[in-house]
Order: C-alpha cells, then sequence, then structure tokens
C-alpha cells in the first residue's frame, strides 16, 4: 500500500492559498479517481483507493500544517505502511511558481510540516514532490505570504503544476520514484 500525502491548513481560509498547494493535489487526485476522503482517523481526512497497481491511501492531514507529522505516523502506523511507500506534496519558497521538484530525501528546508514529519518518522529520508511558489515580494512576511492566494496568472501556472503532479504520482505508482524524478524534474 502507498501513501500519498498533501500538506496543508485545514478551513475555509485557507482554500487554494500558496501554503495548502498539497491539499490542492489531493483533491485532483481524489477527483480523478472518484475517490472522496470522506473517512476519519488520527486527525485526517483520507480514502482508500483500489488501482491496478495497488491500495493507495490519499491523505490530508487536519492537523494544521505545523503538526503534520501528528497524523501521517499513527496512520502510516494503523496502515502498516513502509515509509519508502510515503509520497508528500507541498509547497515551497525557493522554487519559482510552478516548478516541481521532487526529491527522496532532504532535511525541512523550514518548512514546519516537514519538520514535523521528520520528527514524528524519525527519518528524512521519504519521497516529496515540491511544488515552488516563490519567495514573498519585498517587505511581505513569509507566513502572510504562504496564507495568500494566487493570482489569476499564477492560478493559470499553478493548475498545470496540480496535473504534473498527479501525473509524476500515478507515474510512481508503477515505477521506481528515481525514475519518476527523472521524468519529472523541472517540470
Amino acid at each position: 500500500m502507498k501513501i500519498i500525502v498533501g500538506l496543508g491548513n485545514p478551513g475555509k481560509p485557507y482554500e487554494h492559498t500558496r501554503h495548502n498547494i498539497g491539499f490542492d493535489v489531493i483533491d485532483a487526485l481524489a477527483k480523478k479517481w472518484d475517490a472522496p476522503l470522506t473517512n476519519s482517523k488520527f486527525n485526517g481526512m483520507y480514502a482508500t483507493v483500489h488501482r491496478p497497481e495497488g491500495k493507495v491511501l490519499l491523505v490530508k492531514p487536519l492537523t494544521y500544517m505545523n503538526l503534520s507529522g501528528e497524523c501521517v505516523r499513527p496512520l502510516m502506523d494503523y496502515f502498516d505502511i513502509d515509509v519508502k511507500d510515503l509520497i508528500v506534496i507541498y509547497d515551497d519558497l525557493d522554487l519559482e511558481t510552478g516548478k516541481l521538484r521532487l526529491r527522496q530525501k532532504g532535511s525541512a528546508g523550514g518548512h514546519n510540516g516537514i519538520k514535523s514529519l521528520i520528527q514524528h518518522l524519525g527519518t528524512q529520508e521519504f519521497n516529496r514532490i515540491r511544488i515552488g511558489v516563490s519567495r514573498p515580494p519585498a517587505g511581505m512576511k513569509v507566513a502572510d505570504y504562504v496564507l495568500s492566494k494566487f493570482s489569476k496568472e499564477e492560478n493559470i501556472i499553478m493548475a498545470d503544476a496540480i496535473d504534473n503532479s498527479v501525473h509524476a504520482i500515478e507515474a510512481s505508482l508503477s515505477k521506481p520514484f528515481l525514475d519518476v524524478m527523472n521524468q519529472f524534474n523541472g517540470a
């Protein structure tokens, strides 16, 4: 079984903000696979999807970003999912808006959701899809920026980034993640 986790914050005010791009990717997968996230456990919403490649768990932690690990670790334990079968999708300030960067390991890079996952998983070695949201304009606080919505122009770019992320996730179900990285990095 694979577990695909999109990071974000629950609630209307956070919908479709930069920090919630992980939720947006999970929503796109759930819609494409006709698998609404109707199950709830360990403070997260999830759907179990039966794919030709095997079972997949789609997850949106409802713990708020900074506590994401408090949902993901217990879900992985409950469903007996190995960390090698985890993919986490999240926003990245250090990448140009809409750019993807797939990695198999790495530090949190200042991202509190990833810090929480590393703390609860006890490792930095898990697959991730980072989606660029760029840096805030001069004088704007990072917290305000990541909780802001995309402009009309950025929404077009982000729609492509979400599509590319969905394709990368689907590819990862039947190919080694390293091969998927080589195919999608920079998309």
